[in-house]
C-alpha cells in the first residue's frame, strides 16, 4: 500500500442488546479493530454497469492493508470514520491473496457514533 492512508476506520461489532428507559432494545457496540487506509466515494449513476447487488448499494469503499478479522460477519458490523457512521455491506479479501481488504460501506450518518 502506498502511503499511510487518508482515514482511520473503527470497526465495531454488535454486542448484546440492552433496554432503554422505555423498554426498547438498543444494540450495544464493541470496538473490534482500528484500520488505517483509504476512503473513497463509490456510488454514482451509471446505467451501463451491472454490479452485484451488495456492491451496488454501497456508497463508499475503504481500502487498507490486510488484517485478519477472524471471520467477523459484515451483517453484524458497522464502521465509524471521523465521527460518521457507515453500515458494513461487504468485507472482501480480493482473490484471497491476503494483501489488502476492501470494505464496502453504506453511509448512514453521524449520530450515535
Amino acid at each position: 500500500m502506498i502511503g499511510r492512508g487518508n482515514a482511520e476506520l473503527c470497526l465495531q461489532v454488535k454486542g448484546e442488546a440492552k433496554q432503554n428507559g422505555i423498554g426498547e432494545r438498543i444494540p450495544s457496540w464493541r470496538n473490534e479493530a482500528v484500520l488505517t487506509g483509504w476512503l473513497d466515494l463509490s456510488s454514482g449513476d451509471s446505467s451501463y454497469a451491472v454490479y452485484d447487488a451488495k456492491i451496488q448499494e454501497s456508497t463508499h469503499v475503504f481500502v487498507c492493508g490486510y488484517t485478519d478479522l477472524g471471520g467477523v460477519a459484515a451483517e453484524e458490523c458497522r464502521a465509524v470514520i471521523d465521527g460518521s457512521r457507515y453500515d458494513v455491506v461487504l468485507v472482501d479479501d480480493p482473490l484471497g491473496m491476503h494483501r489488502q481488504l476492501e470494505i464496502y460501506l453504506k453511509y448512514t450518518g453521524g449520530q450515535d457514533a
